[in-house]
């Protein structure tokens, strides 16, 4: 039977219970905020004052937002790619009337691999006289023109080396020069230690008959994963990026990225949007986004399989993932607006164009993730929800996020049908660490350093693991197919 409100037995309020804080500080007096709400009531407090404890909390609950952005993103492609229907609208093409195509191999300073890439090109099962083969030799120091043009003796006609001495440094400056020299409508373009599979030419031509395509591009596979424990990651690593990023974003309608090698562009496409930019450091993705905002289509195609070395060493691939995260980011300087604000886009093109630039500022994102958590830790009291919110936050930006990229290489492993490499999938952690901090140091480096100077575009080509040929170039070489990889 309950009692009247006004009844004398009615007993007191009880006192508020008291929480307990998560460090020392909360055993001075502190200021306290208080937000209330329904059902629950949310305290902070730090002895530097209530503006330090919420913006650190409002800072975290950023964090934690676009960490969950990702986190979705990851595992709606990887979802959509192991249930959802896949797009492959040009594999079907197997005999036309192909166009004629240029290729361009960019080297400096490739003597070690310059050769087996030439001789492999040359056994592709493309139309000869449909394809012509341009080294673009720009300004190397070893023995990479003489043995270009020996091979270029071998093969009379098919060849047509572009040696530059001059002008101004770079892969995107060396590919606009030679660029000038082309007759046909296409070309392809590959990085010198590339070993193209016997029918990726004519996989990589098949979308261009589609005029609303400007650019294409093929899934690069290590060549030398079995070299030691970072080259089997990197492997697990491109699996996933190709096998399910790329691939989900082609089912989707999203935006497939040029990824500067194994991929070809449509020279009408090209001069459209202003041709090479020579003054970026990521010349792919530049224009990638070029090609996006001027109404072009860029197609992935999964099929194409083109063959790389990935770095043997941390120190090289630490200073590759530089590399790239400067060069995408600057990309992302110039395009988010634009990509955000094209009307002619749909709104999942420009959202997940937004979400593809902003990929490298995540590291650093996550890393300054940490450092708040530290700093909530050790400088602010909360009570009631707040603890679990902390807990929460951490694990969210410290294991969702990995979590849903390594779903991603899992379920790479298994379309792939190379289910045994899965159990290196724990060690990702490792390449993760030094990813995250290389990518921080980059940004760091491009926010603060290189404002001081004006940088100078170079080549910054990785460490290549063939030994260069003693022989005389291609006297054991063969055309073809490389070792092991599947056509």
């Amino acid at each position: 039977m309950s009692r009247p409100l006004n009844s004398p037995f009615q007993p007191l309020p009880a006192a508020p219970r008291r929480h307990p804080r998560l460090c020392l500080l909360a055993l001075a007096p502190t200021p306290a905020v208080a937000s209330a709400a329904p059902g629950w009531q949310l305290e902070v407090d730090s002895l530097l004052g209530p503006v330090w404890a919420w913006s650190l909390l409002a800072l975290m609950a950023t964090i934690v937002a676009l960490m969950a952005v990702y986190t979705v993103r990851h595992y709606g492609f990887t979802l959509n790619r192991m249930f959802g229907r896949q797009r492959h609208p040009y594999a079907s093409l197997v005999s036309a009337d192909w166009p004629r195509v240029t290729i361009f191999v960019a080297a400096h300073n490739e003597e070690a691999v310059i050769e087996d890439c030439l001789v492999n090109l040359m056994g592709v099962d493309y139309p000869q006289d449909r394809m012509i083969v341009v080294p673009v030799n720009d300004r190397s120091k070893d023995r990479t023109r003489e043995i270009i043009d020996a091979v270029v003796e071998r093969y009379p006609g098919r060849i047509r080396p572009f040696h530059r001495t001059d002008g101004k440094p770079g892969k995107a400056a060396a590919l606009k020069d030679a660029t000038e020299t082309v007759d046909t409508d296409f070309i392809i373009v590959f990085d010198a230690d590339y070993l193209p599979s016997k029918g990726l030419i004519r996989r990589l031509m098949a979308p261009f008959f589609d005029p609303e395509v400007g650019a294409v591009m093929g899934r690069v596979v290590p060549q030398n994963c079995g070299a030691n424990l970072l080259t089997r990651l990197l492997d697990l690593e491109r699996s996933g990026g190709y096998q399910v990023d790329q691939q989900a974003r082609m089912n989707l309608g999203l935006v497939p990225q040029y990824g500067g090698t194994v991929g070809g562009i449509r020279i009408a496409a090209l001069h459209s949007v202003g041709g090479w930019h020579d003054d970026v450091l990521a010349e792919d993705t530049d224009l990638t986004y070029r090609l996006l905002l001027g109404g072009w289509k860029t197609i992935y195609q999964n099929r194409a399989e083109c063959y790389e070395e990935v770095p043997q060493s941390w120190a090289v691939r630490t200073r590759q993932i530089k590399r790239w995260a400067k060069g995408h980011n600057q990309a992302m300087w110039r395009h988010t607006v634009g990509c955000l604000t094209q009307p002619d886009l749909s709104w999942r093109e420009r959202i997940d164009g937004a979400l593809l630039l902003g990929v490298y500022l995540m590291a650093p994102v996550l890393l300054l993730g940490w450092l708040v958590s530290l700093l909530m830790y050790f400088t602010v009291s909360v009570a009631w929800s707040a603890p679990a919110l902390v807990v929460l936050a951490f694990m969210t930006h410290g294991a969702l996020g990995n979590f849903a990229a390594f779903y991603e290489i899992a379920a790479a492993t298994h379309m792939d049908r190379s289910s045994n490499r899965v159990r290196l999938l724990a060690f990702n952690w490792l390449g993760f660490i030094v990813s995250a901090m290389a990518i921080s140091r980059g940004v760091l480096e491009q926010v603060v350093l290189d404002r001081l100077g004006t940088p100078q575009l170079k080549w910054d080509k990785t460490a290549r693991y063939r030994s260069a040929p003693a022989r005389t170039p291609g006297a054991a070489a063969q055309p073809g197919t490389p070792p092991g990889a599947q056509p």
